[in-house]
């Protein structure tokens, strides 16, 4: 699944292609990917005509964001992908599931194996439709996420760590790439209780999460299998994981072969020694 810097990339490529072009003419191929409003017809008379402003994010969405604040959000969960298709350019793609048709003659192209991505047509006061972004929790990077709050959600918690950090209520945009990620440069075990880290693991767990999100976005991103950007292209950031997909491997810091678990039904990687499970 794409998480926060995957989205972010797209974002920042699509933004740059798409802002100032209007929507000619919108195709829905598989309309039950379609949340709302009720039918694809409804979603046409809802945007074609308008011109883009830009794109946005928010946690792991994205929202085009159209003149009269109208906005189309797509989720794109574990296989869906946005691209950009230039003038003249082929595009195939067997999962084509949405084509945006715009007044240039270039094409914005919605693709999903699995299915499971969404895509709403919102009117301004909608947003509060999609519960996953009225009950988001603050990213990382941002004013809100500070280590003080880290620390806060963490008391009294008894759930694994890994847990509290795949939570999008508590915090937007992390999933396992970067849980796993994160947890091992603040050698923080995945199972320990989130309760349990002291004031300094927290602010050093804090530091680790927005360090992986920021090398995740200045490596174009994750890509084992399905994740493209806007342009199709894959990221690089899978050269540089320390533990994610590495079980079996030696770890960087130490040697020691990484583990492979599931912590809350999640598969799970972490260095049994420089993850130590008692602190």
């Amino acid at each position: 699944m794409p998480e926060m810097p995957e989205v972010e990339i797209i974002r920042q490529h699509l933004d740059s292609k798409l802002a100032g072009k209007k929507i000619e003419f919108l195709d829905i191929l598989l309309p039950r990917q379609l949340k709302w409003p009720e039918s694809p017809e409804a979603l046409s008379s809802l945007c074609c005509g308008l011109a883009i402003e830009g794109m946005e994010r928010k946690g792991k969405y994205l929202l085009m964001r159209l003149e009269g604040e109208i906005r189309i959000l797509f989720h794109l969960r574990m296989t869906g992908s946005l691209v950009y298709v230039e003038v003249g350019q082929e595009y195939e793609n067997a999962h084509l599931r949405a084509v945006f048709y715009l007044d240039d003659g270039s094409r914005l192209c919605f693709a999903d194996i699995r299915t499971f991505g969404v895509i709403y047509g919102l009117k301004p006061g909608e947003l509060e439709l999609v519960k996953g972004l009225r009950e988001m929790g603050p990213e990382p990077l941002s004013v809100e996420f500070t280590a003080e709050y880290l620390e806060g959600i963490t008391r009294k918690v008894k759930a694994p760590i890994k847990n509290l950090l795949l939570d999008q209520q508590k915090i937007g945009g992390i999933g396992n790439i970067y849980a796993d990620e994160a947890l091992f440069l603040a050698h923080v075990h995945p199972r320990r209780q989130a309760g349990s880290l002291s004031h300094e693991e927290c602010r050093s767990l804090w530091a680790a999460v927005n360090q992986v999100i920021e090398a995740g976005i200045r490596d174009g991103g994750t890509t084992f299998r399905d994740y493209r950007n806007g342009a199709g292209g894959k990221g690089s950031h899978q050269e540089h994981l320390y533990v994610y997909h590495r079980q079996g491997e030696p770890c960087r810091q130490c040697g020691v072969l990484i583990e492979y678990t599931k912590v809350g039904g999640r598969g799970t990687h972490y260095c049994p020694m420089c993850q130590r499970m008692e602190p």
